[in-house]
């Protein structure tokens, strides 16, 4: 197809050192006005657009650039009367804006990082007041019962606790497995392979049992907890829960953190066992450990303050999980992607808290001799 003469994009000199364009202006000639401005680039007095026959956004935005590039006053451009209307149209709404720089050096670096801890900070003292004001309201319980819902937490109950056996017990017996399996390897070299039996016992009783079952929550149970209080926020339902006089952390926080501290001991005992069975199952059939001389073993060696140190820790991690998984369920701010990003924080939160607790915790114990 040829372009006719008339219609592709020129500019010449005038007098007074204005230039005057002729031509198409217009995206189909995109290419052609660039070449034409940057050929131009000497300092014009003004710029004379009546001569040009068509106009659209493109050609109005190429020269607002050529303008900010030459330093012209675009107001100072003539055009032709109904080209008014649209240059005036994409003056208005083009951006103005000054381009954001990109950081680089220790100094950027520094400034990322203050406003990193800064958030995390934030984040710390709202789940703080978020655990007072649920140790607060659950002690209301006490002189009102009313408040407590009895159906909403048996049902929070079944799901975060019934629905949840099988995973914990298989993988904990893997687990278990596992580390029967890696004792083994190193044992047998000194002919200790018995050993496995205590090693397995005091693993799971103390530690594996209460940090596989919270892991598992972490990422099973925070995750539900904020998306569906989260969907509730983003459908208004919260708001309207207030509006009837209710009180949301009571109808919706208290009954999932009650059934998560009445289950997650459950689960971690499930869980001990499991893993015991799974270095049995290990001890039987691969390291030639009779069944019976494996429960006899474990019948001597095995102390009951490893159980308790183990149970001891499942209550506090239930509470950082649910209040986690509450608090940034309500924390949502009513967008599917605000969901996400709240669902994906609540289950990082949890799951790096339990780890920390569960740390300290072994430290603790370990000074006091327990």
């Amino acid at each position: 197809m040829t372009v006719p003469q008339h219609a592709t994009p020129s500019a010449d000199a005038g007098d007074g050192g204005s230039l005057r364009l002729r031509g198409h202006w217009t995206l189909a000639y995109a290419g052609d006005i660039e070449t034409v401005l940057r050929a131009n680039e000497a300092p014009a007095g003004d710029v004379d657009a009546t001569g040009v026959d068509r106009l659209d956004s493109v050609g109005v935005l190429q020269l607002l650039r050529f303008a900010e590039k030459r330093g012209l006053d675009f107001s100072t451009f003539r055009f032709r009367d109904d080209h008014h209307a649209l240059v005036e149209a994409i003056e208005d709404v083009a951006d103005d804006r000054p381009k954001k720089k990109r950081d680089y050096g220790v100094y950027a670096a520094l400034a990322r990082f203050g406003e990193t801890m800064h958030d995390n900070w934030r984040e710390v003292v709202a789940l703080v007041s978020f655990l007072g004001e649920t140790l607060l309201k659950l002690g209301r319980l006490l002189v009102s019962p009313r408040r407590f819902r009895l159906t909403s937490t048996v049902h929070h109950m079944e799901q975060v606790g019934l629905d949840a056996v099988p995973l914990v017990a298989l993988l904990s017996f893997l687990v278990g497995a596992v580390i029967a399996f890696l004792g083994s390897t190193v044992l047998s070299e000194f002919g200790a392979t018995i050993f496995v039996v205590e090693l397995v016992s005091i693993a799971f009783l103390r530690e594996f049992g209460v940090l596989l079952t919270a892991i598992l929550l972490a990422g099973r149970t925070a995750s539900a907890f904020t998306a569906q209080i989260g969907a509730m926020v983003s459908r208004e339902e919260v708001d309207a829960i207030r509006t009837l006089g209710l009180d949301p952390v009571d109808l919706l926080v208290i009954p999932r953190v009650v059934a998560l501290m009445v289950m997650l001991p459950l689960l971690t005992f499930v869980a001990m066992i499991a893993g015991l069975i799974g270095g049995l199952t290990v001890g039987a059939f691969s390291l030639d450990i009779p069944p019976q001389a494996y429960m006899a073993r474990m019948y001597e060696t095995m102390n009951v303050r490893h159980f308790f140190v183990g149970m001891s820790k499942a209550p506090i991690f239930a509470m950082v999980i649910g209040l986690i998984g509450c608090l940034e369920g309500l924390q949502v701010k009513g967008t599917a992607q605000s969901v996400g990003e709240r669902t994906t924080s609540s289950v990082v939160q949890t799951i790096s808290l339990v780890i920390v607790f569960d740390a300290f915790a072994a430290i603790w114990f370990m000074h006091v001799g327990w």
